[in-house]
């Protein structure tokens, strides 16, 4: 070909143009064997703004009224914003106070407002914290009784979800004519800032289409798990016998049918039942001795296994869950404001075992299915050691997961020298979190080890290596006294939610009462 005739000759507008179509990675390796098209790149904000996008691990989110932002702007802004994670000042915080005496089976954070549940005095709880002006905020309380539809019925679990403007709710009704006890589950959809149906659901209440599964007829469900993203509603069932659990996991389109034939069961020895999160609109993975991978594209049927990936240790009492929120709860989630939000296939989510390890994992690994099998698990060395890292913990330590950040809330300290404090460690793991620290934290790309202990002899049984990338900041200051101490955290892309737990005296009569109440600071970032 004639020079004249290559890439090069063409003008500079249409060169940016056809690189603008390449992915992150191809476009830093045509910038790395030519000069012309390193400076290329160098000149243009939009494909700088593509690498930086896409090293952040995240996606443009379209429509919104940023677009008369410049390119060049909208790159600052994201480097910067990335920045500032690597210098917050936890010293600078608002204080929020909540509900006294609300004690919450199920407490979160999303968008801007915490969700509380008391699954004892049937009450739930939407309260707004510090709303930005252009933030739409709904602020809501359910007394006694008004959570669910059927009186006197047990209710299981509460699902909110603000980007959806849904509220779900699961409960079990018992029908103890002729003392056959029988139980039925149910869940209903109603919108979160009013008491009517939610207009987008195939009907008011959703039903199970397979029984609970049974032995006798007097099965009652022990414990039960509600989770949904976007369409898709799932329902865990646990029921306990003496020697070995059960459980369903039901999953709903709730926005075409009120049953549901996608079904998946199993029995399980631990007392601790199994998880699950939904990974994208289409993808399913449920935690137990092993993780399993589903697709949920075919709703009118099982969800069809995927792949199997094993987990490097099985012990049969290891605790095992899956925090609630460590995924956007909907894949339509575009604040007005936002320019972006994280890649739905290149995110991390976080297993803890009982209050010993935390197993922070790269969801990359279930998206990149090329030439497993799903009929063949594959062993923790083909994919854990360079997709994972394991974190020790120390009593009651908190973890929460953003996107592609964590946020570790550690112990230090002995219950002996009455010292217990928390320190707060803020990790980023996308690629160009180096870059983007700007001599800030520390970087840790070296493998770590730990060792796995003999359940029975306390004696080393294996050790476990483990090498995924990421930055780490550990904050200057510590959380906890004798008047407090750290309950909860959560973080979100612009936020970091502390929730201290305190105790105040209240006097009635000659009796004094311990009144215990919350307050939850907050650190913009």
């Amino acid at each position: 070909m004639k020079p004249n005739a290559g890439f090069l000759s063409l003008a500079e507008e249409l060169q940016f143009n056809i690189l603008s179509f390449l992915s992150c990675r191809d476009i830093l390796r045509c910038t790395s064997v030519c000069k012309a098209l390193r400076q290329t790149y160098m000149s243009s904000s939009e494909l700088q703004y593509i690498v930086e996008l896409s090293g952040q691990r995240l996606l443009r989110v379209p429509n919104t009224d940023n677009v008369n932002i410049p390119v060049s702007k909208r790159l600052q802004l994201l480097r910067d914003k990335a920045h500032a994670w690597f210098k917050v000042d936890a010293h600078s915080f608002e204080t929020v106070s909540l509900p006294k005496n609300m004690h919450s089976d199920e407490k979160f954070v999303v968008d801007g407002h915490i969700y509380l549940w008391d699954k004892d005095e049937d009450m739930a709880t939407i309260v707004p914290i510090l709303p930005k002006p252009s933030q739409k905020t709904v602020k809501r309380d359910w007394s006694p009784g008004t959570l669910f539809s059927v009186p006197d019925s047990d209710g299981l679990d509460v699902f909110m979800d603000p980007a959806q403007n849904l509220i779900a709710t699961a409960y079990a009704v018992t029908d103890d004519t002729l003392q056959l006890n029988e139980e039925t589950l149910y869940i209903d959809l109603r919108v979160l800032d009013s008491d009517g149906v939610h207009p987008h659901a195939a009907g008011r209440t959703l039903f199970l289409s397979v029984p609970p599964a049974s032995k006798d007829k007097c099965l009652v469900t022990e414990s039960a798990k509600l989770k949904g993203f976007g369409r898709h509603l799932a329902l865990r069932c646990s029921f306990v016998y003496p020697f070995e659990g059960m459980w369903q996991l039901h999953i709903w389109d709730w926005q075409h049918s009120t049953t549901s034939n996608s079904v998946l069961s199993g029995t399980s020895f631990s007392p601790t039942p199994i998880d699950f999160c939904f990974l994208e609109n289409n993808r399913l993975l449920v935690v137990a001795a092993d993780l399993k991978l589903y697709s949920i594209e075919d709703m009118s049927q099982t969800p069809q296994l995927l792949a199997c990936f094993m987990m490097p240790v099985s012990f049969p009492n290891v605790r095992r869950f899956l925090p609630k929120d460590h995924i956007d709860s909907s894949p339509q989630i575009q604040i007005q404001q936002a320019m972006y939000t994280s890649d739905p296939q290149d995110r991390l989510l976080c297993i803890t075992m009982e209050a010993r390890w935390a197993y922070v994992i790269s969801t990359r690994i279930f998206f990149n299915l090329d030439g497993m099998v799903a009929a063949t698990p594959v062993p923790w060395e083909c994919w854990g050691p360079s997709n994972t890292r394991i974190f020790e913990l120390s009593g009651e330590s908190i973890v929460h997961v953003s996107g592609n950040r964590i946020l570790q809330a550690l112990l230090e300290g002995t219950s002996a020298s009455g010292s217990l404090k928390h320190t707060l460690h803020i990790m980023d793991f996308s690629p160009l979190a180096v870059t983007n620290r700007r001599g800030l934290g520390r970087v840790v790309k070296e493998p770590s080890t730990i060792l796995d202990f003999d359940e029975w002899t306390g004696r080393p049984a294996k050790s476990l290596t483990t090498s995924l990338p990421y930055v780490e900041v550990l904050l200057d200051r510590k959380f906890g006294s004798a008047e407090s101490e750290l309950a909860d955290v959560w973080v979100d892309k612009d936020r970091i939610y502390l929730l201290n737990r305190k105790w105040d005296q209240e006097v009635v009569g000659s009796a004094h009462y311990a009144i215990e109440y919350n307050e939850l600071e907050v650190v913009d970032v």
